[in-house]
């Protein structure tokens, strides 16, 4: 990749997004064994987490160790972040030691302040505004399934302004993808994303779910009160419940649709059970291929 870090995907090329998709998979179809190459071998990589987390943790933990290099945790208690000093000095001090830092906290401005100050790559495992890194897991999972990117059908729902969505954007303009948000009023992307974003793709928003998911290749939903949103947690659910996905709504997508998640899930209110754990749900993959994916991130940026 010609940049030093992953903030979003707008960091990522066409011709990039390929390449980190192909090792991906390659990756994983050689996952255990023997001669699987160490490029990370002699290599430290932090990891500064502001917000909790299961998948991100354990994937770039798992996938450090799988690349041959060691995972240093870091939550705000462990660094002087919860002290007063600044991002900047942080990523000076660690730039020394590091070869590698992965970061996953609530502000955008927190970690591009980082990168500005970092001589060392910088990975974005989570912010308010972006999430790159579930992105190219979603894609692979389907790749997988469909066999190629462009022209798939992608049906988004419920919060269309989240980080989730605003990543869903570029990746989909990226990768050629025909992407519906469908999101009430209050809930739709900012304009300028949309327009920002570069690529073949095309990204459509309208406020009826039916019309989101009419032929949807696969449909995608996301927790509907994120960390940082408890204050507004009976609100968003009322604005949100006519975009649950459910059998009924899912009746509407292709035949052979799929249904994605990128968990931690609220069963009973963006999605029901019986899509959840049922034959169209493609969830459990696709949680796998973070694993998959961030080790082609960090093969790509760190070695």
């Amino acid at each position: 990749m010609n940049t030093r870090d992953l903030l979003s995907l707008k960091d990522v090329t066409e011709t990039e997004l390929k390449e980190i998709l192909v090792l991906a998979a390659d990756l994983k179809q050689r996952r255990g064994l023997s001669n699987t190459e160490k490029p990370l071998t002699g290599k430290t990589i932090a990891m500064i987490f502001g917000k909790s987390s299961t998948r991100t943790r354990v994937s770039f933990q798992v996938g450090i160790y799988e690349l041959g290099g060691q995972s240093l945790f870091l939550d705000r208690n462990d660094l002087q972040l919860g002290r007063g000093e600044t991002m900047s000095d942080t990523a000076e001090v660690l730039s020394r030691y590091a070869h590698g830092v992965i970061i996953r906290i609530h502000r955008h401005s927190g970690i591009e302040e980082y990168s500005q100050h970092s001589s060392i790559p910088v990975i974005n495992a989570l912010t308010d505004q972006f999430h790159p890194c579930q992105l190219l897991a979603d894609l692979l999972t389907i790749q997988e399934n469909a066999g190629r990117l462009s022209g798939v059908k992608v049906a988004y729902l419920g919060d269309g302004a989240s980080n989730m969505a605003n990543s869903w954007i570029i990746a989909a303009k990226l990768a050629g993808i025909d992407l519906r948000i469908g999101a009430p009023d209050g809930y739709h992307p900012a304009g300028t994303i949309i327009e920002d974003s570069k690529g073949p793709g095309k990204v459509t928003v309208t406020n009826d779910p039916v019309e989101a998911v009419s032929d949807a290749n696969f449909v995608y939903t996301d927790v509907w009160v994120s960390m940082g949103f408890e204050d507004e947690a009976d609100e968003r659910r009322n604005q949100l419940r006519p975009y649950q996905v459910n059998s009924g709504l899912l009746t509407h997508a292709a035949d052979d649709v799929k249904v994605m998640h990128c968990l931690p899930a609220k069963r009973g209110e963006e999605i029901t059970d019986e899509v959840l754990d049922g034959p169209v749900s493609i969830i459990w993959d696709q949680a796998e291929n973070r694993l998959h994916a961030q080790k082609a991130v960090l093969a790509k940026l760190v070695c």
